[in-house]
């Protein structure tokens, strides 16, 4: 059975597009690079139901263009025929200025255990705090993020209009602890100049399943490593296009 990419989902999700704008836009993307593709709602139903489990290269980069992020964190669990070292002459972590997301583990979904049948699929609000060494001061960081559960597989992606730092978010429920990464690309603009910022993260769910609370960990301008609390906060259990146009905006300070 064909495992659900629930990660190209929400990330469609979270640009409010709809299947068939989500093939026009991939569509018009190719046509723009010079390298015209078929893509339509089919090819993405495809995509989304987990039965093509890797793009041929000429959708890939389409995909990267329209989403802005890299093929490898679109939750494709095939192996993609895209050689990024090779073309871009570099390895390892990119700590600087880009706009790639992080990619999430591919492992195959296990079983959902006992007492997590709950779904948590819907908007949430996602709230962190951060210390700037260079301000000398506490900040806080907000989007709302529509999240999609798959078996034991969480995927969370912000609203576009929710922040102009846009955050992912891949993680695995187990119980009522939820375990993974996070990524966010700052605003070009912004104190960070559109640094990538990534990491780990641990949440507790309450037992209302409306609130999860924890800490994040990820490194620092200076190299260090770092540590502060993470709330996820459930607004509405709708992903619907009315509800996600209704809470792409910026949260209430």
């Amino acid at each position: 059975m064909a495992t659900p990419n629930s990660a190209l989902r929400a990330v469609r999700m979270g640009l409010l597009m709809s299947q068939d704008d989500f093939a026009r836009a991939v569509r018009d993307a190719g046509t723009r690079a010079g390298q015209p593709n078929d893509a339509n709602k089919r090819l993405v139903q495809r995509w989304e139901s987990g039965t093509t489990t890797a793009p041929r290269p000429v959708y890939a980069r389409a995909l990267e263009y329209v989403t802005g992020l890299p093929i490898e964190s679109l939750g494709f669990s095939g192996v993609v025929p895209m050689a990024r070292v090779a073309e871009d002459g570099q390895g390892g972590h990119d700590v600087e200025a880009s706009v790639n997301g992080i990619a999430p583990a591919h492992a195959a979904p296990q079983p959902e255990p006992h007492g997590s049948h709950r779904n948590y699929s819907g908007v949430w609000l996602s709230r962190y705090e951060y210390f700037s060494s260079g301000r000398d001061s506490s900040y806080t960081g907000q989007h709302y993020v529509v999240l999609l559960q798959h078996g034991n597989r969480l995927s969370a992606r912000s609203l576009p209009g929710s922040s102009d730092s846009p955050l992912t978010m891949d993680l695995e429920i187990d119980g009522h602890v939820a375990t993974g990464t996070w990524t966010e690309q700052t605003e070009t603009e912004g104190y960070y100049r559109g640094a990538r910022y990534h990491g780990a993260i641990q949440l507790l769910v309450e037992p209302t399943g409306r609130r999860m609370t924890g800490k994040w960990v990820g490194f620092g301008k200076e190299f260090d490593v770092n540590t502060g609390p993470w709330e996820l906060v459930f607004q509405d259990g709708s992903t619907n296009k009315a509800t996600l146009a209704a809470y792409n905006k910026r949260p209430d300070a």
